[in-house]
């Protein structure tokens, strides 16, 4: 487990308790506000720093970095910059203005790419974003994320042939 990140988490006030509407439209008693980490510049650095561990210990080799838009775009640069590893952006849904591209930035067929999340619960927007990706031709094995929820995103990647390699699973950021 990654002490020195769970304990920043806190201390940035990250985990909170209460009621709150995931994304995925489950409720929990808990949230994991990865945005209060990852717009702290010192927190950041870290995070991308053990991301870049964790791609050395899983072998993890690719020509792109995916972030999608909104809350992994900071994880996706700050990662990045550190490996040197161009990263592209990935939408939702289509602008319609604009190129109206649902990936920024340089991608082509036959290209490797590694999604980073911030929080993985049922891995629906990575899941989305994989599709996309893999619609533009990329090859997409794993999603590296700081949080896995433990609330089946883990089996919804594997069902689709990616591997989540998290940072930091929820039963070890809600031990005290």
């Amino acid at each position: 487990m990654n002490h020195k990140l769970k304990e920043s988490l806190k201390a940035c006030q990250a985990l909170q308790y209460g009621d709150f509407t995931l994304a995925s439209g489950k409720h929990s008693k808990y949230y994991i506000d990865i945005k209060k980490a990852s717009t702290d510049p010192a927190i950041l650095s870290d995070i991308a720093k053990d991301m870049e561990a964790e791609m050395k210990r899983k072998g993890i080799m690719v020509d792109r970095i995916a972030g999608v838009v909104l809350g992994s775009v900071p994880l996706a640069v700050a990662l990045s910059l550190r490996t040197g590893i161009p990263y592209v952006m990935v939408r939702k849904e289509k602008k319609d203005h604009g190129t109206g591209k649902l990936i920024e930035g340089v991608l082509t067929a036959g290209m490797s790419v590694l999604v980073v999340e911030d929080v993985v619960t049922s891995a629906g927007s990575s899941a989305e974003a994989i599709a996309i990706l893999r619609d533009a031709g990329a090859k997409v094995d794993n999603v590296l994320a700081v949080i896995d929820r433990q609330e089946g995103g883990e089996a919804r990647l594997s069902g689709i042939g990616v591997r989540l390699v998290p940072l930091l699973t929820a039963e070890e950021v809600l031990r005290d």
